[in-house]
């Protein structure tokens, strides 16, 4: 059976069909293998075509794959060819770092022993400004000893030679200044012998000097002016009885005077004025000696002797006896006796020098 037949018998029309009716009925039988045979064939075909396209396809998804593989597996081997030269790069680094370290070690070992060698040699000039500072201080407070020991000594001398308080508190002012600056504590204690002696030398000066011996100059100037006391004439001469007719029978043929020709009053005047004074130039000297008995005792002979030879009514003998008792109710204050703080100065001082040799003869016996 051929394509043509076929193909009449099942694509002919219904009209063509029916004009042949006659020869259907023996066609129909190979119309029926021949179709069955293209029905294998055509799903053959088809199962091919199929499979070729499937293969086709698969072969396709297949170079798809392999380019987007060769794609992704280039792009990898740039990654890792990246990976590969960044590690390069950080080994070089590392290298580089590694090599920056050590240099480092070596600068930072350098600065070490340089600091340590400036260590020492700052701990050998610490110690030689230590030893140059102890021979400063040393140096200043022998200094500020030798001037202390001057003033306490010349404040010694001054008060025994001139009974001078005033300039020997002055002194020994100075001297606790100059103590007070020294840096050894040893020679602490020693202000507290000064500032005995100062306070004693403070209760002595009761009365002021100056003004005492001002007072006496004028007082011995006053004794000239002072006026005596009146004569007992005129007593005498009132009185009746047969004693006073008799003095005054003998005074008449019997006159006493002075050889030099001076009357008697005249006489008993200058030497009343002369004993006063002489008593108030003993009490100057009593002063200035500090002798306090012999300054109470001249002050007591001059009051006397006013009272007795002067007269008491005037103002003038008033006002000298007033000052005479303010000077007596004022007497200079007992003498002391100077010179303990100096002598513990110095034997401080003694002690002081023995203990290097001292320490050097410890440090020898070993």
């Amino acid at each position: 059976m051929s394509q043509d037949d076929s193909f009449l018998d099942s694509g002919a029309p219904a009209g063509a069909r029916s004009e042949t009716p006659s020869r259907a009925p023996r066609a129909t039988p190979p119309a029926r293998r021949g179709s069955g045979t293209l029905a294998v064939a055509l799903l053959l075909s088809l199962v091919a075509i199929g499979g070729a396209g499937y293969v086709g396809w698969r072969q396709w998804q297949q170079e798809r794959g392999n380019a987007a593989g060769n794609a992704a597996l280039s792009g990898l081997k740039q990654r890792v060819d990246t990976l590969e030269s960044a590690f390069g790069a950080s080994d070089s680094e590392r290298n580089l770092l590694r090599q920056r370290l050590g240099d480092a070690d070596q600068v930072n070992r350098s600065l070490r022993e340089e600091l340590l060698s400036q260590a020492e040699r700052t701990r050998n000039l610490e110690d030689a400004v230590a030893k140059l500072s102890e021979k400063t201080l040393s140096g200043h407070d022998a200094m500020l000893l030798d001037e202390t020991e001057s003033l306490l000594r010349m404040a010694k001398e001054r008060y025994d030679l001139f009974h001078d308080a005033q300039g020997a508190l002055a002194a020994y002012a100075l001297a606790d200044q100059t103590l007070a600056a020294v840096n050894d504590g040893a020679f602490s204690g020693l202000r507290q012998s000064i500032g005995a002696e100062r306070e004693a030398l403070s209760k002595t000066q009761t009365v002021n000097l100056d003004t005492a011996l001002t007072t006496l100059s004028n007082l011995r100037a006053s004794t000239l002016e002072l006026p005596l006391k009146p004569l007992d004439s005129a007593a005498s001469s009132a009185s009746t009885g047969g004693w006073s007719r008799v003095m005054s029978a003998l005074n008449d043929v019997v006159k006493v005077q002075r050889t030099n020709g001076a009357p008697l009053s005249v006489a008993d005047a200058r030497f009343a004025r002369e004993l006063a004074s002489i008593d108030l130039a003993q009490a100057q000297a009593a002063l200035l000696a500090s002798d306090r008995d012999a300054y109470i005792a001249a002050l007591k002979r001059a009051d006397a002797g006013i009272v007795a030879q002067f007269d008491g009514n005037a103002a003038s003998v008033q006002q000298a006896r007033t000052q005479l008792a303010t000077l007596i109710a004022q007497p200079p204050g007992a003498a002391v006796q100077l010179g303990a703080a100096l002598s513990e100065l110095r034997n401080l001082r003694a002690v002081h020098a023995l203990k290097p040799a001292a320490t050097s003869s410890a440090g020898a016996k070993p």
